[in-house]
């Protein structure tokens, strides 16, 4: 009994992943509930693969399937065109939600794995955190200049 329930939980495995082969997913080699790090690394090994500068296929068909795979590429990277997208395709994600806290422990890294999608939400280059040292180190002398001739001022 066992055996059949494995199975079946197999055989619905992998026609859920037949039913995707024609898709964005499918082009990647991933499932649709892969994380955003899968899909970048992904696209990276098959860029390498596909792309017309380093692979032994034609040239029409390197180029052809390299086109493909930015498009796949640029519509799963993007939140809001994968959620469309994914409605398109028929695939829900409520089921494949997860918890943003990790209470197993199995995974400690958890949050360095996060992918910045959004260039608003990512972390500071060497270059920009100089720049805001910078910035707060010319505020901090502009603030002590005010005061000092404030001070030179009124004491003459």
């Amino acid at each position: 009994m066992g055996n059949s329930s494995k199975g079946s939980s197999y055989s619905n495995k992998s026609s859920r992943s037949d039913f995707f082969t024609h898709t964005h997913y499918g082009l990647l080699g991933l499932d649709p509930s892969a994380s955003v790090v899968d899909i970048r690394r992904a696209y990276r090994e098959l860029s390498k693969l596909y792309h017309p500068d380093t692979t032994c296929l034609p040239l029409e068909e390197a180029r052809l399937k390299f086109q493909c795979l930015n498009e796949a590429y640029g519509v799963l990277a993007n939140p809001e065109m994968r959620s469309l997208y994914d409605l398109k395709i028929g695939y829900s994600r409520w089921n494949v939600i997860q918890s943003p806290l990790n209470f197993s422990g199995e995974d400690s890294d958890y949050q360095s794995k996060s992918a910045y999608l959004d260039p608003t939400d990512r972390p500071l280059s060497s270059g920009e955190l100089f720049a805001l040292f910078l910035m707060g180190v010319t505020l901090v002398f502009c603030v002590l200049l005010a005061f000092a001739l404030a001070w030179l001022r009124t004491g003459n």
